[in-house]
């Protein structure tokens, strides 16, 4: 069996919701980067999920093509040596002049391949269509796609037109090129359920299988769904494609933590967002791996029922998890590991894709509207690729390359904190309950040393990396003293840490006016020294900066670029550490962030305000000095993963909004149901301030948007005080 290949893909969907088409290529800036394709190829791809798309080429008129970017592009891959897979409809519905319920779609399509053809003979592999089953679901049943039906009917004309799609636009494709290969896609789990709703889930685990099943041939008589499509007027249609199939030539699986799903009756055991139903019964419908005790086979269950039921060649085609970095590279190290192990038994298995190379905008919203960027290998939030970690893993892959300390842990889905309601037993044999190694498994791992066990930040960064299976060491003053050269030398010896967090320091604003000494030894001579003794290991350092050096003069928020003017004693030291750390040989880490507020600090200002108004008392907060809030849980999960990442140099962490005290105290009471008229917008010299603050001081960034927004923090917030404050009613009672 050759060696298992390592494929990639941009995110590349053109999908139409009413008239407005979306563009993930744009979107990304993919399309405006030619040099994505070297980085691409650094990668060591043996081939790329590549749009060649029917939306894109020809968007006015089917004998219009506008060939300028897709010449440029596929033959830059081919001098790279990375073999294209053409792909001809990305979850889209075709140009203006169709639609999947058209019956010009699939002849359509079938035109657009053919002039495809004839432009790239040398082209071998092909999708057509992309995720059929899928599409067809989000347009046609669910409506959030155009063209945006609700009916069993309209997803099975849906469907058996993009299968059509398939097969004409093959046939087109192989008069051309008669050794062309169909690569056919879809996204695979399986639906497990309680007994009340089983023929739902049965349904559901039929209907999985549908995309290749048709094109296989396999839609007879004798098939689960034959008499229920047939009843919806298509059996002309089913006999037609069963006497002319097209087999794919590899079955590419796309699998995600949220394809395996689980169906349950007792929907007063989920939330609300959770529960539907099929307009016979009612049910909740949530990710499986949230509930079922063993988790779900993950890869290695739906590959092997693949290889089953069709003993033709698999390809992993998308493997992507939205999370954090670390469980961004397990989960591609689970479907490199899954892939492996298949191989030994026999299995078939050609490749594995790293997915949405270049991240993916709005799939929080199922692209029915603006949404969040994702990022994917690279972070193109600032506009310029980024590396992440996600890099040396993928060219480390198959290799003996050294593994990142990270990879030590397990993904979130192998750990407790995956259960997110109330346990259902699935049965399965004992060696499921088991923990099996790991290709991640990296023994004694060094840890992350965090400094600072005192403190709200450091506190909240060791919470964020246990959660996340990191390991960490948290030290005291007691254990890591950074006015002691020697305590420094001996907690570098004593736990050898692949990164040094210091979370530590003076914290008192306005003390450090009448302590400046103080201050600038703990902020300023501590924090640069401990960099010196990381510099002289060569190990990698995180330290945070302040809002605070800086005057406030500029009239719009301050970017990393912009020299530091400090007003009083606490900025004064941060401006300090900065230039001294960065001075130092090394990679340095240095986070300016402003205005903390968490859950779990009793002692920040939002917090003041929700028990100040819960009591009914009124709650004065400044209105001449501007902010930005920065949500300690946000702040401690981005940190963590530029860190994983290598990043380097000043960064600004903030939520996206600046807005001043009193505003601030308005957002939080607005958002937690209490009476903003109970807010009192005062200077800040009337607080007692002794130090002076800049009247502006907003934090902006020129490295990207790699915080969430003020708003889903503030949400995040709420919804975190509400719950406690519950909890403590409940315990009083």
């Amino acid at each position: 069996m050759d060696l298992l290949e390592l494929w990639g893909g941009p995110e590349p969907t053109v999908n139409r919701i009413g008239d407005r088409f979306q563009d993930q290529s744009v979107l990304s800036g993919h399309h405006d980067r030619d040099d994505d394709l070297d980085r691409m190829a650094q990668l060591g791809l043996h081939a790329v999920r590549y749009p060649v798309l029917w939306e894109r080429i020809s968007p006015e008129h089917p004998d219009q093509h506008d060939w300028a970017w897709t010449d440029q592009r596929l033959n830059r891959l081919r001098e790279l040596g990375m073999r294209p897979i053409a792909g001809l409809c990305h979850h889209g519905s075709g140009p203006r002049y169709t639609d999947m319920l058209a019956d010009s779609f699939a002849p359509g399509l079938a035109k657009h391949a053919r002039a495809v053809a004839q432009r790239y003979p040398w082209i071998t592999e092909w999708t057509p269509v992309n995720e059929p089953v899928t599409t067809a679901r989000f347009s046609a049943l669910y409506g959030h796609w155009y063209p945006h039906t609700q009916d069993e009917g309209a997803f099975w004309q849906t469907l058996l037109n993009q299968i059509d799609a398939v097969r004409l636009s093959m046939q087109a494709i192989r008069e051309v090129i008669p050794h062309a290969k169909l690569i056919q896609t879809d996204d695979l789990g399986r639906t497990f359920s309680t007994t009340a709703v089983r023929e739902q889930a049965a349904f559901d685990n039929a209907r999985r299988w549908m995309s290749w099943d048709l094109l296989c041939g396999r839609v007879t008589p004798q098939h689960d769904l034959w008499r229920r499509i047939c009843r919806h007027g298509f059996e002309d249609r089913l006999r037609a494609i069963a006497d002319a199939p097209c087999p794919p030539d590899i079955i590419g699986v796309n699998h995600y933590l949220t394809s395996d799903r689980f169906l349950d009756h007792r929907m007063q055991r989920y939330p609300a967002h959770t529960r539907g139903g099929n307009g016979k019964q009612q049910f909740a419908d949530t990710e499986a791996i949230r509930v079922l005790t063993p988790p779900p086979p993950g890869f290695i269950g739906v590959l092997r029922e693949t290889w089953e039921r069709y003993g033709i060649p698999i390809a992993i085609t998308e493997a992507h998890n939205g999370c954090t970095r670390e469980e961004q590279m397990r989960w591609m190290a689970d479907a490199w590991d899954a892939a492996h192990q298949l191989r030994g038994e026999g299995v078939d298995l050609r490749a594995v894709t790293s997915w949405a190379l270049f991240g993916s905008c709005g799939w929080n919203t199922l692209l029915t509207a603006p949404g969040i960027y994702e990022p994917g290998v690279w972070d193109v939030s600032a506009g310029t690729p980024r590396e992440t970690a996600m890099v040396p893993l993928l060219k480390g892959l198959g290799s003996d390359a050294p593994k990142h300390p990270v990879m030590a842990g397990q993904g979130w889905w192998r750990r407790n904190i995956r259960i997110e309601h109330p346990v259902t037993p699935r049965p399965a044999p004992m060696r499921e309950y088991l923990l099996s190694p790991r290709w991640s498994d990296l023994g004694n791992s060094p840890p992350v040393l965090i400094a600072g066990a005192t403190g709200t930040l450091g506190q909240a960064l060791a919470r964020y990396a246990a959660h996340r299976d990191i390991v960490h060491v948290l030290t005291s003053r007691a254990d890591l003293d950074l006015s002691d050269p020697a305590s420094i030398d001996a907690a570098l010896d004593r736990y050898k840490p692949w990164a040094v967090i210091n979370a530590a320091g003076w914290v008192r604003v306005d003390d450090a006016e009448e302590e400046a000494d103080a201050c600038m030894a703990a902020n300023a001579e501590g924090a640069v020294r401990l960099a010196q003794a990381c510099a002289a290991r060569g190990i990698p350092t995180v330290s945070f900066s302040s809002d605070l050096v800086f005057d406030g003069t500029a009239g719009r928020p301050y970017t990393e670029r912009d020299v530091p003017a400090p007003l009083n004693v606490y900025g004064r030291s941060k401006a300090q550490a900065e230039a001294g750390i960065a001075a130092l040989p090394g990679k340095h880490l240095m986070i300016r962030t402003a205005a903390f507020f968490s859950p779990h600090d009793r002692h920040n200002f939002p917090v003041h305000v929700v028990e100040t108004l819960s009591r009914g008392q009124r709650f004065a907060a400044a209105s001449d000095s501007v902010v930005t809030p920065t949500y300690v849980p946000h702040l401690c999960n981005t940190t963590l993963d530029l860190l994983i990442d290598g990043a380097e140099g000043i960064w600004h962490l903030a939520n996206d909004e600046a807005l001043s005290w009193a505003a601030f105290a308005v957002r939080v009471a607005e958002a937690a149901g209490l009476d903003p008229s109970l807010i009192d917008a005062v200077p800040g010299e009337t607080l007692g301030w002794k130090a002076q603050r800049p009247a502006n001081a907003a934090l902006g960034s020129e490295r990207g948007v790699v915080m969430p927004s003020f708003a889903r923090a503030l949400e995040a917030f709420t919804q975190s005080v509400a719950r406690a404050r519950a909890t403590e009613h409940r315990t009083a009672a």
